[in-house]
């Protein structure tokens, strides 16, 4: 990954859906490597709310991204405030543990911004206030908790599926 991908400058690849992830303070880099590939992967943009608990050149992150990062759109967002004067239209969907809508009876659409919180912290409050709703991926009695990139990738996939946001797959040969 270059300098210019590093320093949080917008990849000149066009992002063809209007659905987004957003990732607010991350500590983990590995999982926004991962958030790289997934928004490359899935052609969404991917935002990024700083303070982050590493540098974006941190080696661990580079390696989960691997060569995706040109692939994909990635925005940095200084901090919470300029995060929402750079918002785009459509609904924050906060997706927490705490008091939420179970992801398999939500209904999303097109122009959601899947928000996740920090994997050690998780949202703060004034994440909370501004919420337009508040997902929950419902997980076996006992667990606590899924993977930031996991839990995003989910989200993802289920929010493209139900907004007819997914890519066509070529017909598998007998």
């Amino acid at each position: 990954m270059d300098r210019n991908w590093a320093a949080g400058h917008r990849i000149a690849r066009k992002v063809v859906k209007s659905m987004r992830i957003a990732l607010c303070q991350p500590v983990i880099p590995q999982n926004v490597g991962a958030c790289i590939r997934l928004s490359a992967c899935f052609q969404v943009a991917l935002d990024v709310i700083e303070p982050t608990g590493f540098g974006f050149d941190d080696r661990a992150m580079k390696r989960a991204a691997l060569d995706y990062g040109p692939l994909g759109h990635m925005v940095r967002h200084q901090d919470w405030e300029r995060f929402l004067q750079k918002r785009v239209p459509g609904r924050l969907v906060l997706f927490t543990t705490k008091g939420a809508a179970p992801l398999n009876q939500f209904q999303f659409e097109a122009d959601d911004t899947l928000l996740f919180g920090s994997e050690t912290r998780g949202a703060p409050p004034e994440v909370h206030e501004v919420a337009d709703a508040r997902v929950v991926i419902p997980l076996q009695p006992g667990a606590r908790s899924l993977n930031l990139a996991v839990s995003a990738g989910i989200a993802l996939f289920e929010g493209l599926r139900q907004t007819s946001g997914l890519a066509s797959v070529p017909q598998a040969r007998a």
